[in-house]
């Protein structure tokens, strides 16, 4: 995992210690950053803390992480939809239901397992054991495309992509209700939520979130939407058209339940991939078509 270093800003002023770490570190829980605190992983202005120290704007917290245990995560044949593959990279369409990489709860039964059984030669070493090849994630109940390296350079090569707003990822959902604009862009930080953890959450303090909303079709109850993301953070979509009043069908954690739909997961579907192939540095662009639940949605509303 390595060290991290923050600085902390003017709306950081007056917030616990564990509290910061969590806005800047949301891929790990509240739980796991107060371990790092205890066992004196992190440091604030060269000096060791407690979880409920206070932080003052300029502040400079540095973080140790522990590393985790060595895992052993299976190769299991498990069918996936491959849309393009090749030696340094691998497009898949993910179905709902399916965990991308293994974490607790979730050791067998997940892409990763599946990509390691299919792609025998290997996958990229990069981020570690646990998600080997995994360049972006996608939610468990959200469907659609995904990239995964084969290799370390066409993982590198795909990740600054990625953190430059350069790789282009395109959704379609159906949310409720009706939206009025044609096209309308949600600028709102998005951290973790703080009282719900395993919920994100529009707050100040997040970090900057953009998604932008083109109107594809207008319903009686529904709108279904076409979305793209200028930032990649968890639960980006979800969490920013619950914040704007429309939120996902389907969606239990950010919505109410909605069982007369009969959905397993929210209508949010990764449709759309292009980026520059890290070999040939041409443009490549990747469809999914629209899933059976999700055409099935479309004809009941």
């Amino acid at each position: 995992m390595g060290k991290k270093q923050f600085k902390a800003e003017e709306h950081h002023d007056g917030i616990r210690l564990d509290q910061f770490l969590v806005t800047q570190m949301e891929e790990h829980s509240r739980s796991f950053l107060q371990k790092c605190i205890k066992e004196h992983k992190v440091l604030v202005n060269d000096r060791i803390q407690k979880n409920r120290h206070v932080i003052k704007k300029g502040d400079i917290i540095s973080v140790d992480l522990v590393e985790p245990e060595e895992l052993q995560v299976e190769a299991e044949n498990i069918p996936i939809d491959i849309v393009y593959e090749d030696d340094f990279l691998v497009v898949v369409n993910k179905p709902q239901n399916l965990v991308v990489h293994p974490s607790a709860g979730h050791w067998q039964g997940t892409l990763v397992n599946a990509l390691l059984f299919h792609c025998k030669e290997g996958l990229s070493g990069i981020n570690g054991i646990i998600r080997p090849g995994i360049v972006h994630r996608i939610d468990k109940d959200t469907s659609g495309l995904l990239v995964v390296a084969k290799t370390d350079q066409a993982h590198k090569h795909l990740a600054k992509q990625l953190s430059e707003h350069t790789m282009l990822r395109s959704y379609k959902a159906v949310v409720r209700g009706i939206i009025e604009e044609d096209e309308l862009k949600i600028d709102a930080p998005i951290g973790r939520h703080k009282v719900q953890r395993k919920k994100m959450a529009v707050v100040k303090e997040g970090k900057p979130a953009i998604t932008n909303i083109k109107v594809l079709q207008r319903y009686k109850n529904h709108t279904l939407i076409h979305a793209s993301l200028e930032t990649g953070r968890t639960h980006q979509i979800r969490v920013h058209m619950a914040y704007s009043g429309h939120p996902v069908v389907g969606d239990e954690l950010y919505s109410r339940p909605e069982k007369h739909f009969n959905l397993k997961g929210q209508a949010l579907h990764a449709y759309e991939l292009g980026f520059v192939h890290p070999e040939t540095n041409k443009l490549v662009h990747f469809n999914a078509p629209l899933p059976p639940y999700f055409e099935a949605l479309l004809k009941m509303i």
